[in-house]
């Protein structure tokens, strides 16, 4: 049998590659302050159809479990984060802080970068709705980036905002209803895939133009003095060179209220990297007006940006040698005498206290075989324990350097060479 379409297997070298991403996510989210949470793999399917509408259903992995109820694999979570957040908001003090790594389910047909299963990472604001806030979201995803190795000449985050649309309509003598204005954001968001007879059509049909929206593209800058006021920010942390101002990124979900941002490798070849922004009239629409908090926040893939990795040489050595530096064995023992064992398990064993990493031969086996053994598990160091006892033999198996150490001081030497 083989794993259902769209999953995946995660073998040991596999997962020493999402053990590296996720330690990264984790790191860099840390060191802006933010704290982990997490929630539940199923929940209401209502939870879902209350912030994307009923067409999410054909997308969901979804059933009627044994009480009855209808109930979803998350496809994502920040419909969990908003119920969460209304649910014990008043126990936090804000703004809210939060990042979580969970796995998200979508049926849907796989193509590149897109699988049936994945995980991502969640970055979240809740509680603070100023300018300095969209600073640090960016120039959160911005040090993620830049974590695994990537360059301004590799990956480029591209901001845009709600409003300026809104603002450059309206000062052409159009003024659209909430509704149409959905319509055109989503014409918008696919402007460079769309058939531009079909794109003019359907912007026509809102009473604007193809190419008054190229306009607005081509020349945007007064439009968007949030945006010079944001680059300020980001050039006092250094971190403006990652980031351009493109107006068609706008993200087709209709609760986006103000920036949007998305991250996309610099040739263009891959599906977005990360994605998001301001939505700060969600949490009041899930928790149906019970909690009202501006928020804002993104999410990160594992399976595009390990696409990124691999293709880029640069990122690919620094995940290799964090692997491989992850993977390492610290010590093995050698047992050349079985009469030995006894002894060489109790310093396994005080080697381990001491958090080693330490492995050994469960079973008697050749001399040779256990050198074999120790270079195959990338061992730094191996210790003979044989005739010499009690002293024990130790070899450095990079160097290939040996010594004799008495067994009661062996801890405090390889204490001075790690």
């Amino acid at each position: 049998m083989q794993a259902l379409p769209g999953f995946r297997d995660f073998l040991p070298a596999d997962c020493a590659v999402r053990n590296y991403i996720f330690a990264q996510w984790r790191d860099v989210s840390r060191r802006y302050g933010f704290v982990e949470w997490d929630g539940p793999v199923l929940e209401p399917t209502d939870l879902y159809k209350k912030k994307s509408g009923e067409e999410i259903i054909g997308q969901l992995f979804n059933f009627t479990d044994k009480g009855g109820r209808e109930v979803a694999m998350r496809p994502e979570l920040t419909p969990t984060l908003a119920r969460v957040v209304a649910a014990h908001e008043r126990e936090f003090k804000k703004p809210l802080k939060w990042f979580s790594i969970p796995q998200c389910f979508r049926y849907e047909k796989q193509q590149r970068g897109r699988l049936r299963e994945h995980f991502q990472l969640n970055c979240d604001l809740i509680g603070d709705s100023s300018e300095d806030a969209d600073a640090e979201m960016i120039a959160l995803l911005v040090d993620l980036l830049r974590s695994f190795g990537f360059t301004p000449d590799e990956v480029r985050v591209y901001v845009s905002h709600r409003g300026a649309w809104g603002d450059y309509l309206r000062n052409h003598g159009n003024s659209l209803s909430s509704g149409e204005m959905q319509e055109f954001l989503t014409v918008v968001d696919k402007i460079e895939r769309l058939d531009e007879t079909v794109a003019d059509e359907r912007l026509k049909r809102l009473g604007t133009s193809l190419q008054l929206v190229r306009q607005f593209i081509q020349r945007p800058e007064q439009y968007f003095d949030a945006f010079r006021g944001l680059t300020d920010k980001l050039k006092a942390r250094g971190l403006a060179q990652f980031v351009t101002l493109r107006p068609q990124i706008v993200r087709g979900l209709a609760y986006y209220t103000g920036f949007v941002f998305e991250a996309f490798d610099r040739p263009g070849k891959l599906r977005a990297i990360a994605g998001g922004g301001r939505y700060d009239n969600l949490v009041a629409q899930l928790s149906e007006g019970a909690v009202s908090l501006p928020a804002l926040g993104f999410a990160m893939g594992d399976v595009v940006l390990g696409e990124l990795i691999r293709e880029t040489p640069s990122a690919r050595a620094q995940m290799e040698a964090a692997v491989e530096r992850e993977q390492q064995l610290d010590v093995y023992i050698v047992i050349a005498k079985e009469e030995r064992r006894a002894d060489a398990l109790a310093q396994v064993q005080a080697l381990r206290d001491r958090r080693y990493r330490v492995d050994y031969p469960l079973t008697a086996a050749r001399v040779g075989k256990q050198f074999q053994t120790a270079e195959h598990l990338q061992a730094r160091f191996a210790v003979l324990f044989g005739d010499e006892w009690p002293q024990v033999k130790l070899k450095n198996m990079t160097t290939g350097e040996q010594e004799s150490v008495q067994v009661e001081t062996l801890a405090a030497r390889l204490q001075v060479l790690f």
